[in-house]
C-alpha cells in the first residue's frame, strides 16, 4: 500500500512533512537505487516549475541520486511532458518533475517517470516507499562511484522543436491572434516561442514568474483574465496552461470556455475522419461529461472510463490500444506523440482544426452540448479522515437519496482527492436545478460529518 505517493506523485505544503528536503533526499536515494540495473552509467533527468521551493527540493533530490551512484541532468523550468520526452530521448533511467501542477505556490510535489517516459505504476511507487521505510543507509555507494551533476542548456529548444513537429505539416498559424496564459509556470518561455514560430500573433499572460505567483489568478484554474483579454483584444481564441503545462483549458473568440471533454470530442472526430484514431474510441475518466459519451456513441465510437488521474488513463490506453485519451480538466494524452498529458500539443490540435476548417473556434471546437454538471469540494480540517467522513451514516443516507432522485438519468460521484485534503462531490443529469439540489444536500452532509 502507498502512503506517501498519491494520484500524481508526492505532494504537500513545501517545507512541511512530507514535502521536505529530507523526504526529497530519501526519494532520490530510494528511487535511484530501484532503477540501477547493469554496469552502465545511470542517469536521471530533473525538471521543475517556477515555485520558490523548487530551489530546496531540486538539490535535495540531486544529492540523493548522486549518493546512490546516479548521474543527474538538470533541465531547469520545463513542462512535465518535456521532462518525459527528455527522459526517453536522453536514454535516462529515470525522470523527475518537481511541481505541484495547478496548486498554489505554497505546495510542491515530486513526480517520477520510468525510462520509457511513462509515470510509474502504483506497484513501483510502493516499492520505492518500502525502500524509504526500511532505511536508506545501505543504499549509499563508495566515494569513487558517486554520480555527477550537469545542466542541459538546450532542454527548452529540444522541447520546442518536438512540439512544433506535432503540428500538421503544411499548416501555419499566420493571421491568428492568440491570448496565451502560461500561469507563471514551467511553460512561460517555451509556449510563446512555439506559437510565435508557427506564425501566430501571441498576446502573453502569466509569463513573469517570481517564485510566488505560479497559478495565482491565472492559468487553467483561473481563466477570467484570459477570457477578458480575448474579448478586449478581439483575439481568435485563448489558451490557458497550468503550472507544469500538462493540462490546457481554452476559450473561443467570445470568451466561452472549451474544456478537455470538448477537446477530446474534436480530436476524436477529426482523427476518425482521417483514419488516425486507434482503438475505436477514447479513454477518459469518470469525471467526463455524459454529453461526451453520447456524442461519441452517436459517431460510432466508444468511451472507456477510468478512475481519476491521467496516468490511469494512459495505462488503459496502452493496455487496450487507444491513442487518444484525457481528462475533462484538460490533461489530453496523444500516445502517438507523448507518454503523458501535454497542454501545448493539445492546443495545437485544436488550432490545426481552426486553421483547416476556416471556422471560428466557437464552431470548430464546440462539438456537443454538455449535460448540466456540478463539482464542489469540501476541504477537510486537520485530523479528519476522508474514509471516516464518507462512512458516516448521514453521508451514506444522503448519497443513497441523491442517487434515487437522479433515478438513472444522471450520475453521482463522490471521491477523495489524491492531491489535496478534499472530498469532491460531482453530479450531472438532465435538470440543472436537480443537479444543484443533489450536490448541495450531499455537501451539507459531508461538511457536518467532517466537523471536529
Amino acid at each position: 500500500m502507498r502512503k506517501l505517493f498519491g494520484t500524481d506523485g508526492v505532494r504537500g505544503k513545501a517545507n512541511q512533512d512530507p514535502m521536505t528536503a529530507e523526504t526529497a533526499l530519501n526519494i532520490g536515494m530510494a528511487a535511484g537505487s530501484r532503477f540501477i540495473r547493469g554496469e552502465h552509467r545511470h542517469t536521471v533527468v530533473i525538471g521543475k516549475d517556477t515555485r520558490l521551493s523548487g530551489y530546496m527540493l531540486e538539490p535535495a533530490l540531486t544529492a540523493g541520486f548522486i549518493s546512490v551512484g546516479m548521474d543527474v541532468v538538470l533541465l531547469g523550468p520545463l513542462p512535465t511532458p518535456g521532462v518525459a520526452l527528455l527522459t526517453r530521448s536522453l536514454r535516462a533511467d529515470l525522470g523527475v518533475v518537481v511541481s505541484a501542477s495547478h496548486n498554489a505556490f505554497e505546495d510542491n510535489g515530486i513526480k517520477l517517470f520510468g525510462p520509457d517516459g511513462f509515470k510509474l505504476s502504483d506497484e513501483i511507487e510502493a516499492e520505492i516507499e518500502a525502500r524509504m521505510t526500511s532505511g536508506t543507509e545501505g543504499l549509499r555507494v563508495p566515494a569513487g562511484r558517486l554520480g555527477r551533476a550537469r545542466r542541459l542548456d538546450d532542454a527548452e529548444g529540444r522541447y520546442v522543436e518536438f512540439v512544433k513537429a506535432t503540428f500538421p505539416r503544411g499548416l501555419r498559424l499566420d493571421g491568428l491572434r492568440i491570448v496565451l496564459d502560461c500561469a507563471n509556470g514551467a511553460a512561460y518561455k517555451v509556449a510563446p516561442t512555439v506559437l510565435w514560430e508557427l506564425g501566430a500573433e501571441v498576446i502573453k499572460l502569466g509569463v513573469t514568474p517570481d517564485g510566488f505567483n505560479i497559478n495565482r489568478d491565472c492559468g487553467s484554474q483561473h481563466t477570467g483574465n484570459m477570457r477578458a483579454k480575448v474579448i478586449s483584444e478581439r483575439a481568435d481564441l485563448g489558451i490557458a496552461l497550468d503550472g507544469d503545462a500538462d493540462r490546457v483549458v481554452m476559450c473561443d473568440e467570445n470568451g466561452v470556455l472549451i474544456d478537455g471533454d470538448q477537446l477530446l470530442a474534436l480530436v476524436a472526430n477529426e482523427w476518425k475522419r482521417s483514419d488516425r484514431l486507434k482503438g475505436g474510441g477514447v479513454v477518459a475518466t469518470v469525471m467526463s461529461n455524459l454529453g461526451l459519451e453520447r456524442y461519441l456513441q452517436a459517431a460510432g465510437l466508444n468511451l472507456v472510463r477510468t478512475q481519476v488521474g491521467d496516468r490511469y488513463v494512459v495505462e488503459e490506453m496502452v493496455r487496450s490500444g487507444y491513442n487518444l485519451g484525457g481528462e475533462q480538466s484538460g490533461h489530453i494524452i496523444f500516445t502517438d506523440y507523448s507518454t503523458t498529458g501535454d497542454g501545448l500539443v493539445a492546443a495545437l490540435q485544436v488550432l490545426a482544426e481552426v486553421v483547416r476548417s476556416g471556422r471560428p473556434a466557437s464552431r470548430a471546437a464546440r462539438q456537443f452540448e454538455p449535460l448540466p454538471q456540478l463539482l464542489r469540494n469540501v476541504r477537510l480540517p486537520p485530523g479528519s479522515a476522508a474514509a471516516a467522513v464518507l462512512d458516516d451514516t448521514h453521508v451514506v443516507e444522503a448519497i443513497r437519496d441523491a442517487e434515487a432522485r437522479l433515478d438513472g438519468n444522471g450520475r453521482l460521484l463522490i471521491r477523495k482527492s489524491g492531491t489535496e485534503p478534499l472530498i469532491r462531490v460531482m453530479a450531472e443529469g438532465e435538470s440543472e436545478s436537480l443537479v444543484t439540489a443533489v450536490v448541495d444536500d450531499v455537501i451539507a452532509a459531508v461538511e457536518q460529518a467532517a466537523r471536529p
